[in-house]
Formats: C-alpha cells, sequence, structure tokens
C-alpha cells in the first residue's frame, strides 16, 4: 500500500518528524503535490484548511489530516477527509496507517472519522522518537508549553508540561548539519519547567554542539522576554552564531497583556531589549495588532513601544488571527487603525519592520522563514 504526504511548505517540519516516526514501524511517507493512491497526509492549519478543503473533499484515495486545525476542529475536518489525527501523530499516524492496511475497524486512540472518535489518551515520550531521519528538519528539542497565552494553540496541542529531548539525541542529530536550528516553544527553557530556568542545562546542550554553528534563541526557537538576562545571553554568546535574539512582546499594553495571559509585563520587554543591547544583540520582538479587546490607545501604545525597539532592534508585527481551540477562538480582530498603518509602512520602509499587519494569511504561505539549515 503507498502511503503519501501531501507537500506543503508550512508543514516541512511535521513531515520530518512523522516520516522518521513512521520509518520506525516499515512505512514510508511519498512526498506529492497532489493525493495519490492509496493513502495521501495533510497537516494543516487554520488558514490553510480552507485552500486544501475541497482538494481532499474529492481526493479518489483514503485521507488523513492532522494538524492545529483538525486537532481543534476534528468534527468538521471528519465531514470531508476519511480520517483526523487529533493532537501529537508520532504514535497515532503509523497506528492508523497499520489499521488501514490490515482491513480492521479498530481506531487508535487520537483519531475520528464522521462515524466515531476516540481522543488522545497519552503524550509523545519525544526521547522514543528521532527528530527526522531520510527526511530533513529542524531539530526540535522541547514541546509543551506551561504559559496559557488566549491566542497560542501550543499548550492546547501539546499540553502545559515541557517535554525534552535528551542531549545525546540532539548531537547526534545535529551530525548532519553544519549550521544547527532548533524547534522549540522557548529555547531559553531548556532542561526546566518552563517557568523556572535551568541555564546550567542549555549550557549543556550548547557545550555538546561544539563544533558547529549554532543558532539558539532566533527563529525557530523563540525566547520569552523574562527569560532574557546577563546569563542567558552570555551564554549565547559564547556558544552561539546568531547576533539576534528573537523574543515575543505581543502588546505595548499591560491590560491587554494580562488580557493575553501573557505572564510578563511591557517592562519586562523593555527590559530584555535593554539587556540585548548592552550585550551588542539584535532583538527581534514580535507584535499582534488587532486583538479583541485592544482599545485604540492601547493599539498605539503598541507603536510606541515598537518606536523604542527599533531604535536597535527590529519588530515582527502580525495581525490577530483567531485560531480553534484557543480562548479567544471565534473573535474578531479588530481593524488596524490608519495611523498605526502609516507608522509600520514607514517602519517596513527603513527596514525596522517585517510580518503581515495587513494579510494575515501571508506569514502561513512564504517560503523565506520556513528553509531548512
Amino acid at each position: 500500500m503507498n502511503v503519501n504526504w501531501r507537500s506543503i511548505s508550512w508543514a516541512k517540519n511535521s513531515f520530518a518528524a512523522l516520516s522518521a516516526a513512521c520509518e520506525r514501524f516499515g512505512i514510508t511517507l511519498n512526498e506529492v503535490d497532489s493525493p495519490e493512491c492509496d493513502i495521501t497526509c495533510y497537516s494543516l492549519n487554520s488558514v490553510n484548511e480552507p485552500h486544501f478543503r475541497e482538494e481532499i473533499s474529492n481526493a479518489e484515495c483514503i485521507t488523513i489530516v492532522g494538524g492545529p486545525h483538525p486537532s481543534a476542529c476534528w468534527k468538521e475536518v471528519s465531514r470531508y477527509a476519511d480520517y483526523v489525527v487529533i493532537g501529537e501523530g508520532e504514535y497515532t499516524l503509523p497506528a492508523l496507517i497499520r489499521m488501514i492496511e490490515e482491513g480492521s475497524s479498530s481506531l487508535p486512540a487520537g483519531v475520528a472519522t464522521k462515524d466515531h472518535a476516540l481522543m488522545p489518551d497519552t503524550c509523545v515520550f519525544l526521547p522514543a522518537y528521532p527528530p527526522f531521519t531520510t527526511v530533513r528538519g529542524y531539530i526540535e528539542i522541547t514541546r509543551g508549553c506551561p504559559f496559557g497565552c488566549g491566542y497560542c494553540q501550543t499548550p492546547r496541542l501539546f499540553g502545559r508540561h515541557m517535554r525534552h529531548r535528551r542531549i545525546d539525541d540532539i548531537e547526534r542529530a545535529s551530525r548532519v548539519y553544519r549550521d544547527v536550528r532548533f524547534v522549540t516553544p522557548n529555547a531559553l527553557a531548556y532542561g526546566s519547567d518552563g517557568i523556572h530556568l535551568r541555564l546550567d542545562k542549555v549550557e549543556a546542550l550548547l557545550r555538546a554542539l561544539t563544533g558547529r554553528r549554532i543558532y539558539f534563541g532566533t527563529f525557530p526557537s523563540e525566547v520569552r522576554p523574562e527569560c532574557v538576562s546577563h546569563e542567558s545571553l552570555d551564554l549565547i554568546e559564547r556558544y552561539c552564531a546568531n547576533r539576534k535574539v528573537h523574543f515575543g512582546a505581543q502588546s505595548g499594553s499591560n491590560r491587554v497583556l494580562q488580557m493575553l495571559r501573557r505572564g510578563h509585563s511591557a517592562e519586562d520587554v523593555m527590559r530584555a531589549y535593554d539587556l540585548c543591547r548592552e550585550h551588542g544583540i539584535i532583538p527581534i520582538v514580535d507584535y499582534i495588532v488587532g486583538l479583541p479587546g485592544e482599545s485604540d490607545e492601547e493599539q498605539r501604545q503598541s507603536v510606541k513601544q515598537m518606536k523604542e525597539i527599533i531604535r536597535y532592534g527590529i519588530v515582527h508585527v502580525h495581525h490577530f488571527t483567531p485560531l480553534p481551540g484557543t480562548p479567544l477562538a471565534g473573535m474578531s480582530a479588530r481593524s488596524v487603525l490608519a495611523d498605526v498603518q502609516r507608522d509600520l509602512g514607514r517602519m517596513a520602509k527603513s527596514g525596522k519592520a517585517t510580518g503581515s499587519w495587513i494579510d494575515a494569511e501571508v506569514r502561513f504561505f512564504r517560503d523565506d522563514e520556513d528553509q531548512l539549515p
């Protein structure tokens, strides 16, 4: 039985991880540009899902669909897909493929159809699976996040308990690369519970990778602003090739940050900015504009903070997109004020702002940030 993986640029790392997991069970995922027999697998988010709905519905093969959107909206997706993988796929996808091959009707946990659904009953033990094998991707070092940011799917998909890959497994995976990049919700939280940092474990990881060009705390392994300190920046300076650090502010308003359940303040953002300047490291700071519940003045407050940031750093700005399964799901984005658009346009023209504050879909369809090292 042929098992195929639908090529989607946004899902390259999912392809790498799930291909490695399937290989452990003797299953090869063949990358294809359209659905092919016998089985075609998809990984979708909430922005690209509408673009593939018709293709999946009309596919003349068995379709398996997973990813953030199907995990949150499995009832909706199961109306047009044969099977929906809910949550993590390393165990579930190979088990489902074997079930189909054997002609069984006994669904594994974490799978839904239009008639039945079994919720996931376990979480993935990362050391049991390599981050990739023949299909290369970034090295995922941590999964899960203890914070419950209102707009974010990560803790809803992977839980609020951080799970870490072992250093020797990370080092082994890194041998195929000269430049090493990581996937993690917070690079500086490696080895910790995500709240109480263990920089000794971060240093042990970085030391184990000596001899390679390490990119840590920058895309796609951003950090949280309250984790930026003299000690953490010293580690990046000592072991890493990047001279930029990427962290999330999301808003310049403390009231909005509390509403978002961010767990840090606007002052923490500026403290992280100041520390980066002291260390000669360029801060790249994320913001979301058009948040529900954000007042005009608070939107301008974010821009005011951005103007401080771009004196030395860069801002990365996106328009709010409500994601299913999050506390802000179903809430409408506010429009971006005309003067805010003008200010952001000027920042972009000067090379100090990137992102998509007009068209929310841009970040999910561009390939420039999604290239493998």
